[in-house]
């Protein structure tokens, strides 16, 4: 089993002057496959586990309730065998306190961490990379060599904000905020945040 990336030739702008030429880079993506509806995921659970769909589903149900109940009261939710999910949020930051208001809060986020097993699965999980020229017409395939790191959430410098911090926890030197903004994305290019096209 591996993973599919598309590497595509675009051309990159880093400013909004017309006169700007750009420059053309290979850039990365995830070619992600279907949606799995909910209803082949719970037939293919039954089949794993030895119980009947509808208890599956019942076990499914009820448990995505008291995930969603426990993660929008602020606890950090264990989920089976993936990690755990926990409310985050993006907000600008200010230095006077009476500044602080709800209007800084840009977004709301779910933050999900994986579990151990599921990083080593990933790490080991072959990439094959398939690149595109700017015409479309594939020019070179590339089955990965890299070392298989997995990024930690709360770790990523990536986040694509400019000013704030992103939240949703406690870092071990007691500053709630997690990493200041810095992003570091592909020069303005929506395809460098994973969605496929």
């Amino acid at each position: 089993m591996a993973l599919k990336v598309k590497a595509k030739e675009k051309l990159l702008k880093f400013s909004k002057n017309e006169n700007d030429p750009g420059i053309w880079r290979y850039v990365m993506v995830p070619d992600l496959y279907s949606t799995l509806d909910q209803d082949k995921v719970i037939k293919e659970a039954a089949i794993r586990s030895g119980v009947s769909e509808g208890v599956m589903a019942a076990c499914w149900k009820g448990a995505g309730e008291v995930i969603k109940a426990w993660a929008t009261e602020g606890h950090s939710v264990a989920l089976p065998g993936l990690g755990n999910m926990r409310f985050g949020l993006s907000a600008k930051a200010v230095a006077d306190v009476n500044d602080v208001k709800s209007s800084l809060i840009r977004t709301r986020r779910i933050v999900f961490t994986p579990s151990t097993e599921l990083k080593d699965e990933l790490s080991k999980t072959s990439i094959q990379i398939t690149c595109y020229d700017r015409n479309g017409e594939i020019v070179k395939r590339v089955t990965s060599t890299d070392d298989g790191t997995v990024e930690e959430p709360d770790n990523s410098d990536s986040t694509g904000e400019n000013e704030g911090t992103n939240t949703g926890g406690t870092t071990p030197g007691g500053n709630t905020g997690g990493n200041p903004g810095g992003g570091t994305g592909g020069g303005g290019d929506d395809d460098d945040t994973g969605e496929n096209d």
